[in-house]
């Protein structure tokens, strides 16, 4: 017999390895914590296709993830990736009182998902979170996407999968702040600029780094800092160095979660100067810090306090400059969304 208790399952490309990998999906880590602390009578199971490394089960505070570990590509490994997934799905529905599946991103969880629960008669929706509404989507043809199983992060992203597919998601439940994980203290705002993320060419940090060339011949002293792992690590350090630019920019490298949680506490300005963003988790933590935060691209129609857009390298030059020379700039927490208030929207999805 089936246990009475609901089963919410989530499927997504990765999942935190164990607790201590909080470098992994922040924002989703935040989500799955907020529906726990949210809806405790609910059992949540995690389906994760291909990260971590390994085929396993095991237990992420006290939700349980199945990783699949399905690093291999082609069409054939795929379908077998598939098919273990689907045989993982027959169990919990053997054993569960599933109440509905959750995934991350249009991809070929998504696919999966649907396709599961079109066969069972249990609910499926579809959260677009940011490059599934990109152009070239190979997997939105495998969908066929209905805009009743469509929620979208941001208002941004709710329009880039319309000009692209014709579709509009239903929905837009966006992102938000996860307080709990916040430090319990306050900081000298010592830092003057900081950036954080993966440094892929999405992210244009170059652009950052000669908009704090172009800053340092205007502000002196100028402190600022740029975390993050990734393949264009070397580049970027290179050009600080040709830029002369060593004892001003900080190339610190990834660190964990909190640790950036910290610094943002520390910093008065965060800079964004990503190309495509579907609603960064990094610009609300770093408002809710108390920074002043400056991007390319607006996420939301409506204005927010503290977020300013704008539209070119030069724009974003004069703004900090702005912000940072005018001694009567407010440096407070602006609380744009709550992630207790989106894991409560995701479940009235399946209520």
């Amino acid at each position: 017999m089936k246990p009475d208790k609901q089963t919410l399952i989530i499927l997504s490309p990765g999942f935190p390895r164990d607790e201590a990998d909080t470098s992994c999906l922040p924002a989703h880590q935040a989500f799955i914590r907020a529906l726990n602390e949210n809806f405790p009578l609910l059992n949540i199971c995690i389906l994760s296709f291909t990260y971590p490394f390994f085929s396993s089960s095991y237990h992420w505070y006290g939700n349980t993830v199945t990783s699949f570990n399905g690093t291999k590509k082609g069409k054939v490994a795929r379908l077998i990736l598939w098919r273990r997934v689907w045989k993982r799905l027959n169990t919990l529905k053997k054993e569960n009182n599933i109440i509905g599946l959750f995934s991350f991103w249009l991809g070929e969880c998504a696919v999966v998902g649907k396709y599961f629960g079109k066969k069972n008669g249990i609910k499926h929706y579809c959260w677009v979170t940011g490059q599934d509404a990109k152009k070239g989507n190979k997997y939105v043809k495998l969908f066929h996407p209905k805009k009743e199983e469509l929620v979208a992060m941001s208002d941004f992203l709710t329009k880039e999968f319309y000009k692209n597919y014709g579709i509009e998601p239903l929905k837009v439940i966006p992102n938000g702040i996860y307080s709990t994980s916040f430090p319990k203290q306050t900081a000298e705002k010592d830092i003057d600029i900081l950036a954080a993320g993966s440094l892929i060419p999405l992210k244009q940090y170059d652009i950052f780094i000669e908009v704090i060339d172009a800053l340092s011949k205007k502000i002196n002293p100028l402190r600022t800092m740029l975390c993050g792992k990734g393949p264009e690590e070397m580049q970027l350090k290179k050009m600080i160095d040709d830029f002369g630019l060593q004892n001003i920019i900080s190339l610190t490298g990834e660190k964990p979660h909190a640790e950036i949680l910290k610094l943002m506490l520390r910093a008065k300005i965060f800079l964004h100067t990503s190309c495509y963003e579907g609603f960064s988790t990094v610009c609300l933590e770093a408002l809710y810090a108390g920074c002043r935060v400056i991007s390319f691209i607006q996420p939301m129609q409506h204005d927010i306090a503290h977020w300013h857009i704008v539209q070119t390298k030069e724009d974003m030059i004069e703004k900090a400059a702005g912000l940072l020379q005018n001694l009567k700039t407010e440096y407070s927490s602006v609380l744009v969304y709550s992630m207790d208030d989106t894991a409560k929207a995701v479940m009235q999805l399946f209520y």
